[in-house]
């Protein structure tokens, strides 16, 4: 993955004259939507309808803390040349944009190029006020609070040990497991990702967070074994977001909402509050999923990517964290893993509009698409069934031709 600098798109965006916030954060339009049950949804036994609304209410699962806005909204104007469609090419069909939308179940879409607006739709009955699940797009931010933390002297070293923030795991798998290889999800430590399956590990954890007993979670991920030497096997695991978390809050002390909020949400001037599910009522948060935004306010984390995790004039991110979190990484057996920092780099050959692309990504069709060369931000929310294997087109490949259809504008 290459990188070249790009001038900063905040005087692009209009971010020299920030819109002063008035009022709350506006109410759930949804609030009165009759939702489903967590476990119905890691079934994927919900009905499409209800699907919806409980992907946009999933702050009524389980207790949640704020992540308090600003006193300013950066405003995301819109270009003076706006996309209207596309032609996507995937696996051997033609999708138009509508097409691509009601296959996928996309709840919304909305694409950032230079930092202006090319195009924002919705669907599903959702708004722009529309507050939506990240699922594992969480992974993405907690792994940028690492980053905020490692900027800020706060951790010492990505090659530090977990157990120096976490002591409790003292003693543990993680014992002698660098915060790295946490971010790589290559700690080594026995984990099944399988989000259908009731005996998985995570759905264990998932059983530990339905249970809101402060520490549970975590003292199932003190229990687990190791099944590899650390930094030698991929293993993709929520667990291991946990305690990525777990590391931030033991660096900075306080909660992952707050620190989220004071370092990103209000210097970034989104638009609305966010939340995030906690463990146990005002306990901590389940770092690898649980966040609930607008899709405004995800472009505009998406944003500070482009921008090299600068944010006005101050670097929040240390220098070439943006690029570093989205690239392949090399583990200590020699082989690149197809993972960067709880970031996916995107399948792409080499010369293709998608080279050098990544992305945040979480079940049921959730999407933060960053293309550094090209200047564009894609975002997506979706509405499908089931947590993996519900879509009908490739993403990736409508992300590319978006991204080709802004070229020729």
């Amino acid at each position: 993955m290459r990188w070249r600098p790009i001038i900063s798109l905040f005087v692009l965006a209009g971010c020299t004259a920030r819109r002063p916030v008035t009022g709350p954060s506006p109410a759930n339009p949804h609030a009165g939507d009759s939702i489903g049950t967590v476990r119905e949804m890691y079934d994927g036994r919900l009905s499409p309808d209800v699907a919806t609304n409980t992907f946009r209410n999933i702050d009524r699962l389980f207790p949640s803390r704020t992540v308090a806005r600003g006193t300013s909204v950066r405003p995301l104007t819109s270009s003076v040349t706006p996309l209207t469609g596309m032609a996507c090419a995937s696996g051997g069909r033609t999708f138009t944009l509508d097409e691509y939308m009601q296959l996928n179940r996309v709840s919304g879409l909305l694409v950032l190029k230079n930092g202006q607006v090319a195009l924002e739709r919705y669907a599903l009955g959702n708004t722009a006020q529309t507050r939506w699940m990240s699922m594992s797009i969480a992974k993405s931010i907690t792994s940028t609070l690492i980053g905020v933390a490692l900027a800020e002297g706060r951790i010492g070293s990505l090659d530090d040990s977990v157990t120096k923030y976490v002591p409790r795991l003292i003693g543990s798998a993680y014992a002698g497991v660098t915060v790295r290889q946490v971010l790589m999800m290559a700690s080594g430590v026995q984990w099944d990702e399988t989000y259908t399956n009731p005996a998985s590990d995570r759905r264990r954890l998932l059983e530990a967070q339905i249970a809101q007993m402060p520490g549970a979670a975590m003292s199932l991920m003190a229990t687990l074994p190791r099944a590899a030497v650390p930094g030698t096997r991929f293993n993709y695991s929520t667990g291991e977001t946990l305690i990525a978390g777990e590391v931030v809050r033991g660096a900075v002390g306080m909660p992952l909402a707050a620190y989220l909020s004071e370092k990103l949400w209000k210097p970034l001037g989104m638009e609305s509050d966010a939340t995030w599910w906690l463990d146990s009522p005002e306990g901590h948060e389940i770092a690898g999923s649980g966040i609930m935004a607008t899709l405004r306010d995800y472009a505009r984390f998406g944003q500070l990517f482009l921008e090299g995790g600068v944010i006005g004039a101050r670097r929040i991110l240390p220098e070439g964290w943006t690029i570093e979190a989205g690239s392949p990484k090399q583990r200590a057996d020699g082989r690149t893993q197809p993972y960067g920092y709880m970031w996916w780099p995107t399948e792409a050959a080499a010369g293709s509009i998608n080279a050098g692309s990544f992305a945040a990504q979480g079940i049921f069709g959730q999407a933060i698409y960053i293309n550094p060369r090209e200047n564009v931000v894609i975002v997506q929310t979706a509405a499908q069934v089931a947590p993996s294997g519900g879509e009908v087109v490739n993403a990736d490949d409508c992300f590319a031709a978006l991204t080709s259809a802004l070229e020729r504008r």
